[in-house]
C-alpha cells in the first residue's frame, strides 16, 4: 500500500499515485483530493522506500508505522503534547529503540509522526506488507513423486 503513496519535495502533504503520463505523473492529494501533475525535475519518493536508519539494519518505513500505531492504539500522534526535541526523541526511542540517533534528525522524527497521522486521516491504516501473502505466492506445492 506504501508503494503508490507519494512524498513530494517541495510540497507539503502526502500524494497517492493516480496515474502516469508522458514526463510526469498524476497525483492527488490525500488531504484534500486535489489532482496536479508531479514533472520529471520534481524530487518524487515512494513511502514503501524510506527505511530508519538503526544500529544495525535500516527498518522499512511501514514497520515503523505499525509499530506507531500499535503504540498508540491505532489513534493519532499528539505532536503538541511534546514540549521539546528531547521528548520526542525519548519517545521515538520506544517506538525503535535502536534507531541511530547521529543519523535520524528530530525533523525526520516529526515528518514520520506527521506522515503517520496524514495516513489515519485519508483512512490508509495497514502499514506493513503482508509477508503472509507474498509467502504463499513464492512458495508452490510440488506435485507427489
Amino acid at each position: 500500500m506504501l508503494k503508490t503513496i507519494l512524498a513530494i519535495s517541495g510540497k507539503p502533504g502526502l500524494f497517492k499515485l493516480v496515474s502516469q503520463g508522458k514526463n510526469m505523473l498524476i497525483v492527488e492529494a490525500l488531504a484534500t483530493g486535489k489532482r496536479t501533475p508531479a514533472y520529471a525535475h520534481d524530487k518524487v519518493i515512494s513511502l514503501g522506500d524510506i527505511a530508519i536508519y538503526t544500529v544495525e539494519e535500516d527498518v522499512p518505513l511501514g514497520t515503523v508505522l505499525e509499530t506507531i500505531k500499535e503504540k498508540n492504539d491505532g489513534k493519532p500522534v499528539d505532536m503538541k503534547s511534546f514540549s521539546d526535541d528531547h521528548e520526542l526523541r525519548k519517545y521515538f526511542k520506544e517506538i525503535l529503540p535502536d534507531f541511530d540517533e547521529d543519523r535520524v534528525y528530530t525533523n525526520d522524527i516529526k515528518k514520520v509522526f506527521s506522515w503517520y497521522n496524514l495516513l489515519l486521516a485519508a483512512g490508509i491504516t495497514d502499514f506493513a506488507e503482508k509477508e503472509e501473502e507474498n509467502a504463499a505466492e513464492t512458495t508452490e506445492e510440488k506435485p507427489a513423486e
